[in-house]
């Protein structure tokens, strides 16, 4: 990040003592910077904390998950009943954000803080970025690791770990291995441990459904446009941590991921089986799965009328949140995707975070440290870490978060325990790597086409290569 540093020694005295005045006033964060006035340039401001600073009446946040917004605008009004300072909260639609922001960020009233997804976001991002070394909401990580760096800076904060996997209700699970003519020979859900023992399973129960009182094993796979980011994000993951984990070069996935100007996709198959688990035992056949939403698919788990649906932690608000919600919160619990990867007996949930929050380097420095305070009473004040823990349901990585403050929310609960657990390993978050929004956008719509029986799996498998392909040399090509 480019400063401006200020020259003391050419200065009249009286222009001293005013400098001074102003120094003391900020926190001891090294060097000042000037914001520059260039809206596509690379010259930013760091923020810095500053009492004496003019009031600012007003931070415009962008978030990023529908699913949480009424939370949002809930904690805006008691922040600013508490503080005077009003929190804008705008947020995109579901597979929108990457448009949203260039569009809002353009506007003569940007937003101050905005999320980014890792290390393919900051490259997308790093005009805009303010460098938050030094600042509490850094410093109170529990792991600094996660953070989103570039040389000394740091210009990402995670705010929430998260895990994801298969979402089951054990009521059913269990009603089903009571049955006297099940086909299986385990007796529990936590016998589950590989692709070949949850594809027995889940089959079985598909022909058993009346018995069981479902309508079909798993809830609808989303494949309504906007709404099939758990297919071409999450699921998606699993193949490409595994080739990415293959290539020994580099000490992580994400790393790996970001290196590859192409992908083999050669764990594709394995992305097949469970994928055509879904859409073959679903409460929907494959052909109407392209108007499903997620909010459909978990109302139908909440409702009983499926076993199964994949989704992460942050799942728990719409599934309790649903009108007539039949399952009981003991009755939730996690399985991780098996696909069929030889070794899978030790795997885990998917865990790790997408969730960064930036703050805008191209408003006034004033406006930056307000977004920073902000951030820093939601994850250390009691009201905020209450709002974290109880409506947001993040797991905060922030020392600042007690552990009786840690979300009691059953599927948090369960991530945790997963995490916790010997001998397993959870998988890393790899398509933090992921080269575009488009790059997924068409994965998902091949997928749609494959599910309503227009396009072959050798067809699907060729459009995530050629996109991941062209996606990356795009991006190269604007850098």
């Amino acid at each position: 990040m480019a400063k401006l540093k200020k020259s003391l020694g050419l200065l009249l005295v009286i222009s001293m003592i005013a400098v001074l005045v102003v120094a003391c006033s900020k926190k001891n964060n090294g060097e000042n910077a000037s914001p520059s006035a260039s809206p596509t340039g690379s010259t930013t401001s760091s923020p810095s904390a500053s009492p004496a600073a003019p009031k600012v009446d007003e931070i415009y946040f962008l978030n990023f998950k529908p699913e949480i917004a009424e939370v949002y605008e809930k904690i805006s009004k008691d922040y600013e009943a508490e503080t005077g300072v009003k929190v804008k909260v705008v947020t995109a639609a579901s597979g929108t954000y990457e448009p949203t922001l260039r569009a809002e960020i353009a506007k003569s009233d940007p937003p101050t803080i905005f999320q980014i997804n890792g290390p393919v976001g900051y490259a997308n991002w790093k005009d805009y970025t303010a460098d938050l070394k030094g600042t509490k909401l850094y410093d109170s990580l529990t792991d600094k690791s996660l953070a989103v760096k570039s040389g000394e800076g740091v210009y990402g904060v995670p705010y929430a770990v998260e895990g994801y996997g298969i979402i089951y209700n054990d009521a059913i699970l269990k009603k089903y291995f009571a049955l006297a003519d099940k086909a299986v020979t385990i007796n529990s859900a936590a016998e589950i441990n590989n692709f070949a023992t949850l594809k027995a399973v889940v089959e079985d129960m598909t022909a058993k459904k009346d018995q069981l009182g479902i309508k079909g094993v798993f809830s609808s796979t989303s494949l309504n446009a906007g709404e099939q980011w758990r297919w071409q994000s999450h699921l998606a993951n699993l193949p490409l941590y595994y080739e990415f984990k293959d290539n020994t070069a580099f000490d992580n996935t994400v790393l790996a991921g970001l290196a590859a100007d192409e992908i083999q996709f050669k764990y594709g198959e394995n992305y097949k089986n469970v994928f055509d688990l879904y859409i073959n035992n679903s409460v929907t056949k494959p052909a109407l799965l392209g108007a499903k939403s997620v909010t459909d698919s978990m109302a139908e788990f909440a409702l009983g009328q499926s076993a199964m649906v994949q989704n992460g932690n942050w799942a728990w608000g719409q599934i309790s949140g649903v009108d007539g919600n039949v399952v009981k919160s003991e009755d939730i619990k996690f399985l991780p995707i098996y696909t069929g990867v030889q070794g899978e007996e030790s795997q885990g949930l998917a865990v790790g975070t997408e969730n960064f929050f930036s703050i805008n380097s191209k408003v006034s420095p004033e406006k930056q440290e307000a977004s920073i305070a902000f951030l820093e009473w939601l994850f250390s004040s009691e009201k905020g870490k209450s709002y974290v823990s109880k409506d947001l349901g993040f797991i905060a990585p922030f020392n600042t978060i007690n552990d009786n403050e840690k979300p009691a929310d059953p599927l948090a609960k369960e991530v945790l325990a997963w995490m916790a657990k010997q001998g397993t390993t959870s998988v890393a978050w790899t398509f933090a790597a992921f080269p575009s929004e488009e790059f997924k956008n068409k994965f998902g719509a091949a997928l749609l086409e494959y599910a309503q029986g227009g396009k072959t799996w050798d067809q699907v498998s060729t459009i995530v290569k050629d996109s991941w392909k062209s996606e990356k040399a795009l991006a190269k090509s604007k850098q």
